[in-house]
């Protein structure tokens, strides 16, 4: 007995790992790329037939009660409003060519130059001379001008190259003091990087590295791919919110149970295959009950209000995993409900520490400065100071002048000339 038990343990555990292995890659995918994610499972097995959940679009599958409320009249107006508002690498950046980076029309001029000649990586590769030569200006001019993009967001648009849009993202990180020298060494060696390995703070500047965009637009190349909703969080009858999966795009997989060789290679791919169904079940499960805590902790923005500083922490927590494999499932991940289709990401706040959201430090940022003394602005390792006393996290300066940046507050000597100006 004591035998048979072992080894129904041991399939048991076979069984769970096989499910578990093959769920991460199915759970990381968007809903749209989840047949793709799937493919390698089901390429070399014979048992198994896949069909596709995109035989309709989109639009026929969306629930009534989801659009229900919508504010507009027509069915095509509550359909369109239910689509996610994109905007392009061009709309974003738009947004940013003005005060305070780009406070002079010529400034202004070349922000729009650089912008008009970014290849699609996001790199600039414009003509400076021509430019200089038409507004009577010089190539260390238009160069000054164009290096303010490492302060525009997506970090590292504008560079010339791979090092230069490192260099942007390097200033905006927020890499330690100690390891920031190395950094620079690095960044400007990368053919050589390994070379560095034996370095202190050589791992840490890996680390940071690797969070990096390359290329500099990738996340608006990304979003040229089809997007589907995971969730449809709407409204019943009774005015009590539900959350629904989106099954109608989730692929069906057929097992063929029946197979007419009986052989123990069969035999395999049928429990592979089984294993492959828990994991697309395992997958339903998680995301289901991710919108379940969004539902709880967003409750007011379902109802009109605002989305509420949440951390990937909290939802880790709940799920007994480490955030960055929490991360790693909500992303590319969408949830469509009365007030548009947007991302599951968008419904958190990145953290500093712990419950520290950088969205709770801008904000006292922004407090901190309005009641700052006119004639003795606050330097920004002063603010640095009093951000890490009310938080009580570690940052290092760079960080508080980002965000500041950010905020388009200036700089403390900068300000304390506009107060003087009664500005």
């Amino acid at each position: 007995m004591a035998a048979l038990r072992q080894t129904q343990s041991v399939e048991t555990k076979h069984k769970l790992s096989n499910t578990l292995r093959n769920w991460l890659p199915i759970l990381h995918s968007s809903l749209s790329d989840l047949g793709e994610a799937m493919a390698p499972f089901v390429e070399s097995n014979p048992v198994v037939e896949v069909e596709s959940g995109y035989e309709e679009e989109f639009e026929k599958k969306i629930p009534r009660k989801v659009i229900s409320r919508a504010v507009s009249n027509s069915r095509t107006e509550q359909i369109e409003a239910l689509t996610i508002q994109k905007r392009t690498l061009h709309d974003v950046l738009d947004e940013q060519l003005e005060a305070p980076l780009f406070p002079t029309p010529i400034s202004q001029d070349i922000a729009q130059f650089v912008v008009a000649n970014l290849d699609e990586n996001g790199y600039y590769e414009g003509d400076n001379a021509e430019f200089c030569e038409k507004h009577d200006i010089t190539d260390e001019a238009f160069e000054k001008i164009r290096l303010r993009f490492a302060h525009i967001d997506p970090i590292g648009i504008g560079s010339r190259d791979l090092a230069e849009s490192f260099l942007f993202q390097l200033d905006g990180s927020e890499i330690s003091d100690e390891a920031y020298p190395l950094a620079l060494e690095v960044i400007k060696n990368l053919q050589e990087m390994h070379s560095f390995s034996s370095r202190e703070y050589f791992s840490d500047v890996m680390k940071t590295i690797s969070t990096f965009r390359n290329p500099p637009s990738i996340e608006y190349q990304e979003e040229s791919a089809q997007i589907v909703p995971d969730l449809m969080i709407y409204f019943s009858e009774d005015e009590q919110i539900e959350v629904k999966l989106n099954n109608a795009y989730y692929p069906t997989i057929h097992i063929d149970t029946n197979y007419a060789v009986e052989h123990e290679f069969i035999s395999q791919k049928i429990k592979e295959a089984k294993s492959l169904v828990d994991a697309l079940d395992m997958r339903k499960a998680t995301l289901y009950k991710v919108g379940l805590m969004i539902v709880e902790y967003q409750y007011e923005f379902f109802t009109g209000g605002q989305i509420m500083p949440l951390t990937l922490k909290t939802l880790a927590d709940e799920f007994g995993h480490n955030p960055s494999t929490i991360s790693r499932a909500i992303a590319n991940k969408y949830i469509a409900c009365d007030r548009g289709v947007l991302a599951m990401k968008e419904f958190f706040t990145t953290a500093i520490d712990d419950d520290v959201s950088n969205a709770a430090i801008k904000e006292f940022l922004v407090g901190v400065v309005k009641q700052e003394s006119r004639e003795k602005p606050l330097s920004d390792m002063k603010l640095l100071d009093l951000i890490q006393e009310k938080f009580k996290v570690k940052m290092v300066r760079r960080t508080i002048a980002k965000y500041r940046k950010q905020l388009n507050i200036a700089g403390s000597s900068e300000r304390k000339k506009l107060y003087q100006l009664g500005l």
